[in-house]
């Protein structure tokens, strides 16, 4: 086999890999997320889990989650590790960027609102005169 061929062959499988990666979580368990509201600075998702109930591998860009009730997950990383997390009523957990797949492994089913941030827009620069009041 050519080397430019190994080298195409070796890209694509790497891009399948990345795509896999970052999967939808709302199209990934449209039994766990219902995506709620979206515009070009955010998306909400609301995420409810039996305790059983899993999703396979997702990534979602950094959010946070509102534990509406509380539960038991366990998330796993595509490096292979494992992680419980357990959150209460009321609770809010940043999250980075990442991949993972979750489980319920809770007796309780697990509701929260998933909030993930979207590149933000730059505030507007104030020039040097609009920042002092007008003395006249």
């Amino acid at each position: 086999m050519k080397r430019g061929t190994l080298v195409g062959l070796a890209l694509g499988v790497l891009l399948i890999g990345r795509l896999a990666m970052a999967q939808d979580p709302v199209e990934v368990g449209p039994d766990v997320y219902k995506l709620v509201f979206e515009n070009d600075r955010v998306r909400v998702m609301e995420i409810t889990f039996k305790p059983g109930d899993k999703i396979a591998m997702h990534s979602h860009p950094d959010h946070f989650v509102y534990v509406l009730s509380g539960g038991t997950l366990a998330l796993s990383h595509p490096d292979g590790t494992t992680k419980e997390f357990e959150g209460k009523a009321g609770d809010v957990v940043w999250i980075n960027a990442e991949s993972h797949a979750a489980e319920n492994v809770g007796t309780t089913e697990f509701k929260g609102v998933v909030v993930e941030l979207k590149e933000p827009a730059a505030a507007p620069v104030a020039s040097p005169d609009s920042a002092t009041p007008s003395t006249n």
